[in-house]
C-alpha cells in the first residue's frame, strides 16, 4: 500500500512538473505581450503598468478580422469535404472489405509518410498550372489531398470492428448499401467522426506552410500563416508579436478546451478500439 501510494504521489508530481512546462511559454507570452509596445521585456515579470491596448493594436494591424474570415472559410471548406470522403472510404474498405481493398489501404499508409516538405515543390507548379496561385482554394484543394491518408486511417479503424451481424440483419430486412452507410453505421461512429473533425479543424487552422508558399496575400491565408507576415512587419516590436501570436492562438485554444472532454470520450469509444 505504501509503494502504490509512494507510485500515485511521484506520478502526480511529474504530471503537475509536466503541466507547469507546457504553461509557462505560455504565461511568459501574456506577460510579454503586455509590456510597453517597442521595449525588450527582460524575462517573464509581470509589467508595473500593462499594456492592454497592445492587443487591439495587434488586432488592428494584423487585419484579423479578415484574417478570421479567411480561415473560416478554409475550414468550411477542408473539413466537411475530408470528413466525409474519409468516413465513405473507411466504410468501404474497413467493413465492405470490397475487392482490392488491402491494397488502397496499403496505398493510403504510403501516403501518411509523405510530409508536407516533400510535396510543396510540385504541389506549387500544379496550383500555378491550375490558376490557383494567391487565393483560398489553393489551401482548401491540396489540404483535402494530404489531410486523407490519415483521415481515412482514422476512420478505418472505427469501422473494421463494426459488428457484422447488424450488417446481416439489415441486409435481411432489405436495406441497400447506401441505406446501411447512413442509417445504421454513421451514428454509430459519430465518436470517430466528432474527433477527426476537431482534429482536422485545429490542423486547418494552423495550416502554416501551404499558406505562406502558395498564396501570397496574408488577408487570404490562415490565421497562423498570416503569422509571418505578421512578424515580418513587426519583428522588432516584440511586445506587439507577442499579442498578435496570442490572438492567433485564441480560436484552437477555445476550441480545444470546449471539445476536450468530447475529443477523449471519442478516442477510447470509437477510433482506437481496433
Amino acid at each position: 500500500m505504501i509503494g502504490s501510494r509512494r507510485e500515485a504521489i511521484i506520478g502526480r508530481a511529474l504530471l503537475i512538473l509536466l503541466m507547469a512546462f507546457t504553461i509557462l511559454p505560455f504565461v511568459s507570452l501574456f506577460t510579454t505581450a503586455l509590456q510597453p509596445s517597442g521595449t525588450y521585456p527582460p524575462g517573464l515579470e509581470w509589467p508595473a503598468h500593462p499594456q492592454w491596448g497592445n492587443f487591439t493594436q495587434a488586432f488592428k494591424a494584423a487585419q484579423m478580422g479578415r484574417l478570421l474570415e479567411s480561415s473560416a472559410l478554409i475550414v468550411a471548406g477542408v473539413v466537411p469535404v475530408s470528413v466525409l470522403i474519409a468516413t465513405m472510404a473507411g466504410f468501404a474498405i474497413g467493413h465492405l472489405r470490397m475487392p482490392g481493398s488491402r491494397l488502397v489501404f496499403l496505398l493510403f499508409l504510403v501516403g501518411l509518410t509523405l510530409p508536407f516538405e516533400g510535396v510543396i515543390t510540385p504541389l506549387y507548379y500544379e496550383i500555378q498550372g491550375m490558376g490557383l496561385l494567391n487565393t483560398q482554394w489553393a489551401i482548401i484543394l491540396p489540404l483535402i489531398g494530404l489531410f486523407m491518408p490519415f483521415s481515412v486511417y482514422w476512420m478505418r479503424a472505427h469501422f473494421v470492428t463494426a459488428p457484422a451481424e447488424l450488417t446481416d440483419a439489415a441486409r435481411t430486412d432489405g436495406v441497400n448499401t447506401w441505406q446501411l452507410f447512413w442509417r445504421i453505421h454513421v451514428p454509430l461512429a459519430r465518436p470517430a467522426i466528432s474527433s477527426l473533425t476537431i482534429l482536422l479543424f485545429l490542423w486547418t487552422w494552423n495550416q502554416f506552410l501551404l499558406a505562406i508558399v502558395l498564396v501570397d496575400d496574408p488577408t487570404k491565408r490562415t490565421m497562423a500563416g498570416a503569422l509571418g507576415a505578421f512578424q515580418g512587419q513587426w519583428g522588432t516590436n516584440i511586445p506587439l508579436l507577442c499579442a498578435g501570436s496570442l490572438i492567433i492562438l485564441v480560436p484552437t485554444l477555445l476550441v480545444f478546451l470546449a471539445f476536450q472532454r468530447h475529443f477523449v470520450v471519442a478516442l477510447l469509444q470509437g477510433s482506437l478500439k481496433g
